[in-house]
């Protein structure tokens, strides 16, 4: 088995991690309310970013990397110059948990989901809130923008995905086939398709032309995270005990990672697809190599 590289990152439970576009930093938030950015190939500590009052759970960048979005139980979301951790705006729009955040792919909206049930979006240049949809109407767990910038998505407690229209916020359909709740959703970098995860242990991938789904993969263990590769070759699910990898051709799983924790709560792909970081319940963030470098920005 493949020893991962291991940072001792937060205190208590690491919440997301998530890989800056230009492939040089690696970004993991925690229950102990810190952001951490750690520096790619080195996994150094770069920067620290101070400001939220409880877990800090939910982690976005704009596509241009110069603004760093985090969403905490604190209700509050929070827009970051970066790297230099200056505050622009705390958005306090929500009324329980913030468990999901998602930057739109223009870098010009925002979209949060809490345990208020709303899905919000906000201008980020302004930290206006320009919609508001309460559809779901309980806690919302996962929002993803798609691609084209022409819908968003999410999923909570409640057995369907929620697509709506963007920017007119109409909703488009209830896509079913989940059960109790869905952890998880998150499109792929082409738009061509959709995975989701249910409480049900259930992955999913969806066909974003028929909404059909076109892949199931029974888990048989909580799932709490979901990430395609930048090929949309490949889907990475963090799972109790560890991480698994699946061909998206063949439904196979193509690796396996096994931890000796239970608890793994996110999971990132680098840009290149050389890296794969996992956050867990001990506070750690493992990363492994799946890919060796083909040039020198790998």
């Amino acid at each position: 088995m493949e020893i991962p590289i291991i940072i001792d990152a937060h205190t208590r439970h690491v919440a997301e991690v998530i890989f800056s576009s230009d492939n040089t930093v690696l970004l993991s938030s925690g229950m102990d309310n810190l952001v951490h950015a750690w520096k790619v190939k080195e996994w150094t500590q770069r920067h620290t970013f101070f400001g939220h009052t409880n877990s800090v759970n939910a982690l976005a960048m704009t596509p241009a990397g110069n603004f760093l979005v985090t969403g905490s139980t604190d209700t509050t979301v929070k827009v970051w110059h970066y790297p230099s951790g200056d505050v622009e705006h705390t958005l306090s729009g929500h009324k329980k948990t913030v468990s999901t955040v998602a930057v739109s792919p223009s870098g010009e909206y925002i979209a949060s989901g809490s345990y208020d049930g709303y899905v919000k979006i906000w201008e980020l240049s302004s930290g206006e809130e320009v919609l508001a949809l309460s559809q779901i109407g309980r806690n919302i767990a996962s929002v993803d923008f798609s691609p084209d910038g022409k819908y968003f998505v999410a999923g909570g407690l409640g057995d369907n995905i929620y697509l709506w229209a963007f920017p007119s916020g109409e909703l488009i359909r209830q896509i079913k086939g989940h059960e109790t709740a869905v952890n998880t959703v998150t499109f792929s970098s082409n738009g061509n398709l959709l995975g989701s995860i249910g409480y049900e242990e259930t992955l999913k991938i969806w066909d974003t032309k028929n909404w059909e789904p076109v892949l199931s993969i029974s888990l048989e263990s909580r799932a709490s995270d979901l990430t395609f590769t930048s090929d949309n070759k490949k889907i990475v699910a963090a799972i109790d005990y560890g991480v698994r990898i699946w061909n998206l051709r063949t439904g196979e799983i193509d690796r396996q990672y096994e931890l000796p924790v239970k608890g793994v709560y996110a999971v990132a792909v680098s840009p290149t697809r050389r890296w794969l970081a996992a956050g867990s319940a001990d506070g750690r963030v493992r990363i492994w190599e799946i890919r060796k470098p083909s040039q020198k920005s790998d």
